[in-house]
């Protein structure tokens, strides 16, 4: 298993980034994904899922300002962010994940990707 993550960068705020994560290794379309963030405190915080029946959840915290796709004829994740915030700021893994019965609250990460880094900053 391969996740390769890009498309992280410097931001100002209010802007935009589109995240990617290339996988390969695997039956991607079988597979549920997520996108995962680590802050400058260190906590791993769950952003966004998409799992292979095509359902979505999102954290509190980016619902309304960041999407989440997956195209699998191209074996690839997205995560669109906009109206970013200097909270955002944090590296940003994506993941294949095993889901829990509560969206967000209980899934679990198995293969990750090393990252992208993502700097909303003026």
């Amino acid at each position: 298993v391969q996740l390769v993550e890009s498309g992280g960068g410097l931001v100002q705020p209010g802007g935009s980034l589109r995240l990617s994560c290339a996988a390969s290794g695997f039956t991607f379309s079988t597979k549920d994904m997520g996108w995962a963030r680590q802050g400058p405190h260190n906590k791993l915080q769950w952003v966004s899922a998409i799992y292979s029946d095509g359902t979505t959840y999102y954290a509190d915290s980016v619902k309304g300002r960041f999407t989440i796709s997956r195209d699998n004829a191209k074996n690839t994740m997205y995560l669109q962010m906009n109206s970013l915030k200097a909270e955002d700021t944090a590296t940003y893994f994506c993941a294949t994940v095993l889901p829990g019965d509560n969206g967000l609250e209980d899934i679990y990460g198995d293969d990750w990707g090393q990252g992208t880094q993502v700097t909303v900053s003026s």
